[in-house]
């Protein structure tokens, strides 16, 4: 069998022309002033307050809930959760900053994240005909992996190439990622001593917690971990350490450093970052990060998900994001719509990839062998489209193993296909990320306009609690949002809306939306 014959087809994805007229509205419309923090608000501390433990999630969880079930009053579906939240009254008092330190708000926010999926959305309130914008993924029947990219997973499987391996991943592979890496990243500093091959973001964040903070004795220093985030990562390293949360806020696409900045000390542990916000899609600016690597001191590892750093202006990182005691976390389930087939990469110090070997064989020996050539192919090819070659020939098919059946111009037609599949979706995810902003602004939500990801932050005016909030649309329009106390925006109404999606669905449900909103406020 032959890598790559025939040559893959390209997929066919099409944004409709209204897709494109409402993206250049968004365009041609003035900036606005786009400003969001995470702050603690009165009603999250009066969950706190009306607690019998504030330290039980569970509790908390259950109070959160049961309030929006008694203000739902008719439409509410679970009396019980709400009987219990008007049978208490506060108790006590606890500071914003108490509940930022507090271990139960994490766990109250993963609890809550379940409760979410699990028992409402897709459990008592799921319905076929709800408009669903609340996934956080792309569609991948219209916007998955490339056809190249699956004649690896073909090619792998037909070699029977699903054996032990190194538990950092095959050297072909971490040696293609190391050169990709290095045209993302000032001064080139990686070899295949600096790279690992992982099961999938959330996999590598929890595994990397648990190495980095097991054996690290017992202590009172926090870790930081800067919000808005994704609740399993911050639970994964809450369960390990104590946990203290830092609101950073957003304005304009840019999110601030500056908080993480004060906080850090020399004994801090670990700091968890992501790069690229969510759900704001807001980036971190490159200066204030090398200053937050800066002022944490080499006993300090700074954990940097970069999984949502793509779909917006190309930059290269900065130096420092190679300190030794920086770790960056990458995955395959944003950028290339593959959340289910659990595959990334960490980049690391050497001498850290090396201890991490250990650890790697001991608890899950490594990942997954025959998604290699996968990664190999894609990093290859990745690193040419960020070099600029509109085609490839000896020298590119030199950079493969003579093993691989493989001719240069059958590689070229393959990397062609490639590069227009890439820049047709990354053209057609802007334009429905554009065209969301427009059409949601229209409807008289308030959008903050994000410079990366696929995700929107929008505030849905006339809510102070995001969950209900989702809990009205979902009942009165049809379209599900993602509430944002689910990623530790503990206050206001913002919803999280993921852009890749139809046109036909994101038009909808802006006009669904839009109709309830011109109706006034919850009641």
């Amino acid at each position: 069998m032959q890598l790559f014959a025939p040559v893959p087809r390209q997929r066919s994805a099409v944004v409709p022309d209204e897709a494109h007229a409402a993206a250049q509205r968004a365009r041609a419309s003035a900036p606005s002033d786009s400003r969001l923090l995470p702050v603690v608000d009165s009603r999250v501390l009066d969950v706190f307050a009306r607690a019998k433990d504030p330290g039980d999630p569970m509790e908390l969880r259950d109070l959160w809930l049961g309030r929006v079930e008694h203000e739902l009053g008719a439409a509410s579906h679970r009396p019980g959760l709400a009987d219990r939240w008007r049978s208490t009254a506060p108790r006590q008092s606890l500071t914003p900053d108490e509940v930022l330190g507090s271990r139960a708000t994490v766990r109250f926010v993963k609890e809550l994240f379940n409760s979410y999926f699990r028992d409402d959305l897709y459990g008592d309130l799921a319905t076929p005909d709800t408009v669903l914008l609340s996934s956080g993924s792309v569609d991948e029947q219209e916007w998955g992996l490339p056809e190249s990219l699956k004649d690896c997973l073909r090619f792998a499987l037909d070699q029977d190439w699903y054996g032990y391996s190194d538990s950092r991943g095959r050297v072909p592979a971490r040696e293609a990622v190391a050169a990709y890496e290095n045209e993302r990243i000032e001064g080139a500093p990686y070899t295949v001593d600096e790279i690992a091959l992982t099961m999938g973001g959330t996999f590598a964040v929890s595994s990397l917690a648990d190495f980095i903070l097991h054996g690290r004795g017992e202590t009172d220093h926090p870790v930081l971990c800067g919000i808005p985030n994704y609740p399993p990562l911050v639970e994964s390293v809450a369960r390990r350490r104590p946990v203290r949360l830092v609101p950073l806020p957003s304005a304009d696409g840019q999110m601030s450093l500056e908080p993480l900045i004060a906080a850090v000390t020399p004994a801090t542990p670990l700091i968890l970052l992501q790069t690229v916000g969510n759900p704001t899609g807001a980036a971190v600016c490159e200066e204030e990060l090398g200053r937050l690597i800066a002022a944490a001191g080499p006993g300090t590892m700074i954990l940097l998900d970069e999984c949502h750093e793509w779909l917006g202006a190309p930059r290269r990182a900065g130096a420092l994001r190679a300190a030794p005691n920086v770790i960056r976390v990458s995955s395959l389930s944003k950028a290339w719509s593959a959340p289910g087939l659990k595959v990334g990469w960490i980049t690391a110090d050497a001498g850290f990839i090396a201890d991490y070997y250990e650890y790697a064989s001991t608890t899950f020996g490594g990942p997954p062998s025959f998604l290699y050539t996968l990664v190999e192919v894609l990093a290859r090819m990745e690193r040419w489209l960020i070099c600029g070659r509109e085609e490839v020939g000896p020298a590119e098919l030199a950079e493969f193993e003579a093993t691989y059946p493989m001719d240069a111009a059958l590689l070229n037609a393959t990397y062609v296909a490639y590069r227009n599949d890439r820049i047709n979706r990354e053209h057609g995810l802007l334009t429905l990320r554009d065209g969301a902003t427009a059409v949601f602004n229209e409807a008289r939500a308030i959008v903050h306009p994000a410079p990366y990801s696929i995700n929107l932050a929008i505030e849905f005016p006339g809510w102070d609690d995001s969950y209900r909030c989702f809990r009205d649309l979902l009942r009165e329009t049809g379209v599900s949002v993602f509430p944002g106390i689910l990623t530790f925006c503990l206050s206001g109404g913002v919803g999280r809306v993921t852009t890749a999606r139809s046109w036909s669905d994101l038009s909808e449900a802006a006009e669904r939306v839009g109709r309830r909103l011109a109706d006034g406020p919850a009641s």
